[in-house]
């Protein structure tokens, strides 16, 4: 199957994050917080680029000066934002609603520049546009997929250890996220056929004779599609299975005078 368009760069990624720290008279009472102490911070993130086989990751404990500031994200931030800067089209489970609003709030914190611009594709959106099971989250779809399973830990503890800086931790930490990231490659690829607003990489390459998905040149015609105004020739990609469809084609249109 071929995963990528030549010359576009789609990236897949996932951040852990570590939980803010508060002051609180009643933990089950909503909104009964009086102070936070200590604002949430990024821990980790994982990173794939699409139609490659590895996967990357960094952690907090990655950098110099780690064990002298358990919480400085600035150094990890920095490599995610150069990460980013590469990217055409960024690809996250719930990506839109969490990992790209997180990472902004930490780009702002640590007074950096936007992102050179991208577009999005969020797997969690396009699933409850395509079916409907039992749950959408990332773990669920791999399951019914049989892909897999996200990777079991410690619960609330892996976080809270990480966040002291148990360099153990850190090793299971640093493996769930990049496992996150395998699995979500495998979603995005099972779901990409049925997306009907996925960013047209034809456009990108400049190769209008392609695949709009996955920029396979290998189709087969497979009838005509209407419009109210014309034509055009329905394909089917070989590679991704994807249907899509030519140029339209304007029907003349023949004024008979009486």
């Amino acid at each position: 199957m071929k995963t990528s368009a030549k010359g576009v760069r789609i990236l897949l990624y996932d951040i852990e994050t570590a939980p803010s720290l508060g002051w609180y008279f009643d933990p089950w009472q909503e909104g009964n917080i009086l102070e936070t102490e200590q604002e949430w911070f990024m821990l980790s993130f994982a990173w794939q680029w699409l139609g490659e086989k590895e996967i990357h990751v960094k952690g907090l404990c990655d950098y110099k000066g780690y064990k002298k500031d358990l919480i400085n994200d600035e150094q990890l931030l920095q490599e995610l934002h150069h990460v980013m800067s590469q990217a055409d089209i960024i690809i996250g489970h719930n990506g839109d609603a969490f990992d790209i609003k997180r990472t902004n709030a930490r780009f702002l914190f640590h007074g950096m520049e936007p992102v050179k611009p991208y577009k999005t594709i969020d797997t969690l959106k396009e699933s409850r546009k395509i079916l409907k099971g039992n749950s959408n989250r990332l773990d669920a779809l791999a399951r019914y997929f049989k892909i897999g399973r996200k990777l079991p830990h410690t619960g609330k503890d892996l976080w809270l250890s990480c966040v002291r800086g148990d360099l153990k931790a850190w090793k299971l930490m640093k493996e769930y996220n990049k496992h996150d990231v395998y699995l979500l490659e495998k979603v995005y690829l099972k779901l990409r056929p049925w997306m009907k607003n996925h960013p047209n990489l034809a456009i990108i390459t400049r190769e209008l004779q392609t695949c709009p998905k996955c920029g396979s040149k290998d189709y087969w015609k497979g009838g005509t599609a209407y419009s109210m105004t014309g034509e055009a020739q329905r394909y089917k990609c070989r590679d991704c299975f994807s249907w899509y469809q030519g140029k339209v084609e304007r029907l003349a249109t023949r004024i008979v005078n009486r």
